[in-house]
């Protein structure tokens, strides 16, 4: 991997962190109207990038060009789903790696199976480093660690220790937890198939970066319209609410994407899939100072073998 696709990835992994943060604090909200607010936002933002690099780059998109960017909009508005279910069950720190991680594995196998990439030796051995490491971050935290950590605002902040001792009591049940677990599998699985899926479409059609990036937004706008339009009230109440976490969403989750999608172009799948996970040790830290998300003892072991990985993965 060159040093410039490895910057592109270390960029986005921050985007990407970022905006995992502003949704799991808005998670509370129901995640249609929360996902369909960013859609809408995300879309007129970038609109005036994409228009122009239709009108100056002049990209050949044929039919296939157009299945595979209807078709990132269905994995993508499966992605965004089951993220945000997830983080409705359990914390950052549990969901997002364990989400990431196994996308990652996916998305790398994936591409040594079907995409005929032959990783080196070296290579191999970074990304079970990374899996491993993510693993071991997605271990749920004790009832001990749960029961000690400072209470949330209902935006997501961290109140005063004072405030933190009148919730000490389990914050995760164990049935929650494991609900979280799945859905942040299931969320893995769109992210394996949304990034072999798009690495084909930006690498072997050619299609723009930003436009395959672009596409999932206003295909989740329409898609979603029919149940927001059902609760116009709750759809204010969340703009309202949470309207920083959405247009801070919006800015950030397409960037992260589109920079990806870049770095794909010419590197291959195996080795970007899993460097871009270096977001789960910005994610856990933020998860710590803003959340309140503890059991960082082991959370930093694991993230120390992730960096070992990607080390491994880079020089690979």
């Amino acid at each position: 991997m060159s040093p410039f696709a490895l910057s592109l990835i270390l960029i986005a992994a921050i985007a990407h962190a970022g905006w995992n943060l502003f949704s799991k604090q808005a998670a509370a909200t129901g995640a249609v109207c929360f996902i369909w607010l960013l859609a809408v936002t995300g879309a007129c933002l970038y609109a005036p990038v994409v228009a122009l690099t239709v009108i100056l780059g002049h990209p050949h998109l044929t039919w296939l060009t157009w299945l595979f960017l209807a078709g990132t909009g269905v994995l993508q508005a499966g992605y965004f789903l089951f993220l945000q279910f997830g983080y409705r069950k359990g914390d950052l720190s549990l969901v997002y790696p364990i989400g990431r991680g196994s996308g990652a594995l996916l998305a790398a196998l994936a591409g040594i199976a079907l995409l005929g990439e032959r990783p080196a030796p070296v290579t191999l051995a970074g990304i079970g480093c990374i899996i491993a490491g993510i693993v071991a971050i997605g271990i749920p935290a004790t009832q001990r660690d749960i029961a000690t950590r400072p209470a949330i605002s209902e935006h997501g902040t961290v109140q005063t220790a004072s405030a933190a001792v009148a919730v000490q009591v389990p914050a995760i049940a164990r049935p929650r937890a494991v609900t979280a677990v799945v859905l942040a599998l299931c969320t893995g699985a769109f992210i394996g198939g949304y990034t072999v899926w798009d690495k084909y479409a930006v690498a072997t059609l050619r299609t723009p970066p930003i436009l395959q990036g672009y596409a999932a937004f206003p295909f989740m706008v329409i898609a979603f319209a029919p149940l927001v339009a059902r609760d116009a009230s709750r759809i204010r109440q969340v703009w309202r609410d949470y309207r920083a976490q959405v247009v801070a969403a919006a800015v950030l989750a397409p960037l992260a994407y589109v920079l990806v999608l870049v770095a794909l172009r010419f590197s291959p799948v195996s080795s970007i899939a899993p460097v871009r996970e270096v977001s789960i040790l910005f994610g856990v830290l933020l998860g710590r100072r803003l959340l309140g998300e503890g059991d960082m003892a082991r959370k930093l072991i694991a993230a120390a073998a992730i960096v070992v990985g990607i080390i491994a993965v880079a020089v690979g």
